[in-house]
């Protein structure tokens, strides 16, 4: 139910209301007055007149952001459906000391907890079959990358981050719980791709669909709070996956939310109005400034409509000029190409491209190191999310303090270092557990740069190509996690000291990145240009 079809329900006195959020009033009307309409950008009338985070901006956002839950559900859940079980032996021909059962008599042994606890115990995906489970994980972040840049564009132009949102969620619900039917590996790898195609595009839409609303002064705190619902839905991932054992009843499971917030949430959330004004539809918009105005206890007077930042502020040739310019005012529409085409946007794109792809290196290596450790699967998943939070809470305090750029470098550096320091340290005795200190160290940091990056990369470009560009940082950052594993895999200090070269060349890569606090957030390319100048 869009806010479009709220309204007209609402004339219409029959339809249900949101529990959350009002419904808009009619569309503004050009005052009857012969004086000129004034025009605002949007983050001026959120100050102004809106509120820049009252309840309606809450209500949004914490409803919005519950598909981040989701996206931390189908993301890994592969690390208990694709998890290697422990064994136990019969009899002869098995040895209880091994550590895998390669070379083992059949019949000698048997998995623990059954064939079908995960997909490793059922199609037999142990000694030479083993490189199957790596080759599905790197599969599904492909897949993550290609959705990211499909649904990047399309949320731009034609769906709407609410449409995208939408059809992405959809899809993670039909996906995963096809998944759980999978008759063979090669169906299961190609349900895992179509998985991660759908889970690409769940983040960037829900990231920027919850903080276009939020007005300048608090984006910032707001973008780093969206991450916590990522951790918190692993968190609860875990909880869901100790109750149901078996690989096809998890992916059930964890699908169903997906179904949930199709049918109980999507409907109450509004589409951005960012995304209303570029696409020329200014009607819309104003709606729900005008929700948004009256829900948070606030006044947007009838005189007062939005401009796009290419327009001459406070201009106009009066009142018929100002309704003929609305009835004719067309969609404005950019894609990944208008941005390289871009002097100022180019360069930020290769520079947002490359930081992400570098940390994601560092963020899911280190990750893969602390998840290997040889305790309760369930506890230790449960246990590494929960550790980043700090890294969140500690950013968002200081992110409109010191700015994006500073603090980008800083987190980076932070992780870095103690890669660095776990690079050099010696193998064997205590070693192992102050080199273990400085890998959770340096988990510590790059969660806060990782997360930081959505922030800085959805200020570093305008609206019309804002999630095009953040598709491509972010298919960059899956790239970066199909590279991880492989690294891992080198073995001794060599993994530390690769995310050591990472962390610090990203962190020299910030510096040429322009800092974007207290900065307006520009709606086109022109706007940008003309309020940037040609530097990055």
């Amino acid at each position: 139910m869009t806010t479009s079809t709220s309204a007209s329900g609402t004339q219409n006195g029959n339809s249900l209301r949101s529990p959350l959020l009002l419904p808009p009033p009619p569309p503004s009307k050009i005052p009857e007055s012969d004086s000129a309409p004034e025009k605002l950008l949007i983050d001026d009338m959120l100050q102004r007149y809106c509120g820049e985070f009252g309840p309606w901006q809450l209500h949004h956002f914490v409803l919005t952001n519950l598909a981040w839950a989701l996206e931390g559900f189908h993301t890994m859940v592969m690390i208990f459906a694709d998890r290697e079980p422990d064994w136990t032996c019969l009899g002869p021909g098995c040895d209880p000391q091994a550590k895998n059962i390669c070379g083992f008599e059949p019949g000698s042994w048997t998995w623990i907890g059954g064939a079908d606890s995960s997909i490793v115990s059922q199609w037999g995906l142990v000694c030479e079959n083993k490189y199957k489970v790596g080759l599905v994980q790197a599969m599904f972040f492909c897949g993550c990358m290609i959705g990211a840049g499909v649904f990047g564009h399309l949320s731009d132009s034609k769906l709407g981050r609410k449409g995208s949102l939408t059809i992405v969620c959809i899809l993670n619900a039909i996906f995963g719980c096809a998944t759980a039917f999978s008759p063979n590996y090669l169906t299961y790898l190609l349900l895992r791709v179509l998985t991660g195609f759908s889970t690409g595009g769940v983040g960037l839409c829900a990231f920027v669909l919850a903080t276009e609303p939020v007005g300048p002064t608090k984006r910032g705190a707001a973008g780093m709070s969206t991450f916590y619902f990522f951790s918190t839905g692993i968190v609860i991932l875990s909880g869901i996956a100790y109750c149901f054992r078996s690989w096809h009843t998890l992916y059930i499971a964890s699908s169903i939310p997906s179904i949930l917030f199709v049918v109980l949430v999507l409907p109450f959330l509004s589409e951005s109005p960012r995304w209303y004004l570029v696409r020329g539809k200014v009607n819309e918009a104003m709606k729900i400034m005008h929700s948004i105005a009256k829900y948070n206890g606030k006044h947007l007077p009838d005189g007062v409509v939005l401009a796009l930042d290419e327009e001459e502020s406070n201009e106009s040739n009066g009142k018929q000029d100002y309704k003929e310019e609305l009835e004719q005012k067309e969609a404005i529409t950019g894609s990944i190409i208008d941005v390289i085409k871009s002097p100022v946007t180019r360069i930020r794109l290769f520079l947002a491209v490359t930081i992400n792809f570098l940390c994601s290196v560092v963020y899911y290596g280190l990750s893969l190191n602390v998840v290997n450790l040889d305790t309760n699967i369930y506890f230790n998943v449960a246990l590494n999310a929960v550790a980043e939070m700090p890294a969140f809470l500690i950013t968002a305090l200081l992110l409109d303090r010191f700015g994006r750029k500073p603090l980008a470098i800083s987190t980076i550096w932070f992780s870095g270092t103690f890669c660095l320091m776990g690079a050099l340290m010696r193998s064997g005795g205590i070693w192992n557990t102050v080199r273990m200190v400085c890998g959770i160290l340096g988990i510590f940091g790059m969660s806060g740069t990782y997360n930081l990056l959505f922030i800085y990369t959805t200020e570093l470009f305008p609206t019309v190509v804002r999630n095009a560009a953040l598709g491509c940082a972010t298919q960059a950052a899956q790239m970066g996690a199909i590279l991880a594993p492989f690294v891992v895999v080198l073995g001794g200090t060599l993994p530390f000291a690769v995310f050591a070269v990472c962390g610090i060349v990203g962190g020299v890569f910030c510096f040429y990145l322009p800092e974007t606090l207290n900065k307006p957030m520009y709606d086109t390319l022109t706007g940008m240009e003309e309020g940037e100048g040609e530097g990055v």
